[in-house]
């Protein structure tokens, strides 16, 4: 299958050219409202960190997720090598970066270290970059504890082992490979897992996890998206000779339909590709893909709906990670791009998904003890729908910190 080239309908470029218009009439207009202040909504996440580490303490499982009406984490055991263990301790060392608080710090490396014996294990999924990178990747970060650093390289070794040659990216789910006969199956998710790789290529590691990563991003360019640019949540090859079996969903409403969070992942990661590799097929490609999905919000409103063709919108749940997720990548995208025009409306509409997700539509506040509410996890599996989910809390206080280092 060839790559559809980065073209626009003429219907996408009238969407941007709007977008674009109302943009730079915001920009170019003396606002009487004050500037969206990053670090006084930084303050309020140190607030419910620490409501819930009174609450949770040093235990030995890690927070998940908040349902319904419920006021506290609910907490996974690490054993269950669960996807989302990593998200709480990088929101400790991300609130440690902006409080320097000392029980801050203690905590986020006793939830850190409890995800040490994963290294130990055979790959059990792609999930090592989210569970060890957003963890140990931001201890070592803020520390400089070569025992973190060894301990991302061994694990960035451990995911390598997934890539399939034959195919050109890394299995996301052995776990599915005989139950659903998907013998070499790629989940969007996993772009988020190559920083991992590329890190570990310039710190020390093998230099062929760069290549792999490499890999693994053209492959997925190349056959997870549709000429429009959404993507599909997962592709299955052929183990063997890598040809395309399948381009399905599996949380999204359809397999033709743009599912948010996905889309969310896939503008973080290519994003993350051009800044480590600096090859402009990567940046256009996270150009088109972003416009996408600006082009398919609301007007004025910048948190989406959990899937853009849900069937019942308006009365369909959002999810507030998908705005988390790509607040953070574009902001990082503004300062990438070369067109003065797109870095202005990408970082514009991350600050107005910012100001958006910090209202009380969507902050929890007094509700519970997380950062966010309206998180929709998994909806064709009726879980986690309407809910405060981890994830969420780490893109957002992710975003909130790369804004603040802008500002």
């Amino acid at each position: 299958m060839k790559q559809s080239r980065p073209i626009f309908s003429t219907g996408l470029l009238r969407k941007l050219a709007s977008i674009a218009v109302v943009v730079m009439f915001m920009l170019s207009c003396a606002s009487p409202e004050k500037p969206f202040d990053a670090d006084k909504t930084l303050d309020y996440c140190n607030i419910q960190v620490e409501r819930a580490l009174s609450e949770i303490g040093d235990a030995d499982r890690m927070p998940r997720n908040i349902l319904n009406n419920g006021k506290s984490w609910n907490l996974v055991p690490v054993s269950l090598v669960d996807w989302t263990i990593g998200f709480w301790p990088g929101i400790l060392w991300y609130d440690y970066e902006k409080t320097r608080n000392e029980a801050v710090r203690r905590a986020a490396v006793h939830y850190t270290e409890l995800l040490q014996p994963l290294t130990t294990l055979p790959a059990y999924d792609h999930d090592l970059g989210f569970q060890i990178f957003c963890s140990y990747g931001n201890a070592y970060r803020l520390t400089g504890d070569s025992r973190y650093k060894q301990i991302i390289l061994n694990a960035a070794d451990t995911l390598a082992t997934l890539f399939n040659p034959n195919v050109g990216t890394i299995l996301s789910w052995p776990r599915e490979v005989e139950p659903r006969n998907w013998p070499h199956n790629t989940i969007i998710d996993n772009m988020i897992n190559l920083e991992m790789l590329f890190w570990a290529a310039k710190n020390g590691g093998n230099k062929g996890l760069f290549n792999i990563a490499v890999t693994h991003a053209e492959t997925t360019m190349q056959h997870q998206f549709r000429d429009d640019g959404g993507c599909y949540h997962v592709v299955v090859y052929d183990s063997i000779n890598g040809h395309v079996m399948q381009q399905v969903t599996h949380q999204g409403y359809a397999d033709s339909t743009l599912w948010a969070r996905g889309q969310a992942w896939a503008i973080y990661g290519f994003t993350m590709v051009y800044r480590e590799t600096k090859d402009t097929k990567f940046l256009r490609f996270a150009e088109k893909i972003s416009d996408l999905f600006l082009s398919r919000l609301n007007h004025n409103e910048y948190v989406p709906y959990w899937d853009f063709d849900a069937p019942n919108i308006p009365n369909e749940p959002k999810d507030a990670s998908a705005a988390a997720i790509v607040a953070s990548a574009l902001l990082e995208l503004s300062q990438l791009t070369d067109n003065a025009e797109k870095a202005a409306i990408y970082k514009q509409t991350a600050i107005k998904t910012l100001e958006e997700l910090s209202s009380d539509d969507f902050q929890s506040r007094d509700k519970n003890v997380a950062f966010l509410s309206r998180v929709t996890g998994h909806y064709p599996n009726g879980s986690e729908i309407e809910a405060s989910i981890v994830y969420a809390d780490y893109y957002y206080i992710e975003a909130l910190t790369r804004l603040k280092n802008l500002q």
